[in-house]
């Protein structure tokens, strides 16, 4: 996955240099420096996104787990035996 983004993050780089040089019509590889600048910077983007979508995974999981608990405590906890009661005097009445 790091190679993965690392590779498309150059290439972004790499592609958005090479477009700001077609459009201003200067020679694509005007100042070669540029173009591996644009290449670090494109990767170095495309790394920390990965490593943010990560992060965000684990966020999430992390995320649905309390929910799940508080879900479990709130329906199983003393709410479910309550409910429980509730039925038993309505049957104890009709």
């Amino acid at each position: 996955m790091p190679a993965t983004a690392t590779v498309i993050g150059a290439l972004l780089g790499l592609g958005t240099q090479m477009y700001s040089n077609a459009l201003r019509r200067l020679p694509y590889m005007r100042h070669p420096w540029e173009h591996v600048l644009g290449m670090g910077l494109g990767a170095l983007f495309a790394n920390q996104l990965a490593n943010w979508d990560a992060q965000l995974k684990e966020d999430l999981d992390k995320m649905i787990e309390k929910a799940k608990a508080a879900n479990e405590r709130r329906y199983f906890g003393i709410t479910f035996f309550l409910y429980l009661f509730e039925k038993l005097i309505v049957y104890e009445i009709s």
